[in-house]
């Protein structure tokens, strides 16, 4: 693997660390400080691909000669963007509202050449179509996994998946936060080479 400059994860998510190692790239991670809340009439597409650039864009005052990974999602059920939880009453409120339907992730994903100035951008759209969920069956996925900090209230990585009926999209690994496939066309596109 040949990376042209350092690669830095703008992101304190173990998720989308987990994902970009499997690239087996070095790179380091670190927290952008941004404002994440939406802006008046700002679509979930918007949203995301503003706060993945926003993001970038930050990290790239501590590291000027890098290329920087910005990445941002939402999950969106029936027009309403579905926040992390927070809480196990919030997680049962989410996953009952999913209950049988289809729900929408959008995943900003932003590269930035610090040293070029060089920007790449994209949306990319994954879909998961819930099975009909019981009380019972959302409470005792919830006990057992604990998914309080991830939009949508599971982790499709472990016993979320028992929750779906079908995943729809072209990159399985924009449900988890970071699309790998968009990052390695981008990543290609600043010089970096891959087997």
């Amino acid at each position: 693997m040949h990376l042209p400059f350092p690669l830095v994860l703008g992101s304190s998510s173990p998720f989308r660390k987990e994902l970009l190692s499997r690239l087996q790239i070095p790179f380091e991670a670190c927290s952008p400080n941004i404002d994440e809340s939406a802006l008046a009439g700002e679509s979930p597409q918007q949203l995301v691909e503003r706060l993945s650039i926003s993001k970038a864009a930050e990290i790239a005052k501590s590291f000027p000669a890098h290329l920087i990974i910005g990445s941002d999602q939402v999950a969106v059920n029936e027009g309403k963007i579905l926040g992390k939880p927070g809480t196990f009453e919030g997680a049962v409120e989410q996953l009952s509202a999913a209950s049988g339907k289809k729900v929408q992730f959008y995943t900003g994903l932003t590269l930035l050449n610090s040293v070029r100035g060089v920007q790449h951008s994209e949306v990319v759209p994954f879909a998961v179509h819930f099975r009909d969920l019981s009380e019972e069956r959302i409470e005792r996925y919830l006990h057992a996994e604990e998914p309080y900090n991830c939009a949508g209230s599971f982790k499709s990585e472990g016993l979320g998946i028992t929750l779906f009926e079908r995943l729809e999209g072209e990159d399985p690994s924009a449900l988890m936060g970071l699309p790998l496939i968009r990052l390695v066309r981008m990543l290609e596109q600043e010089g970096a080479q891959f087997p």
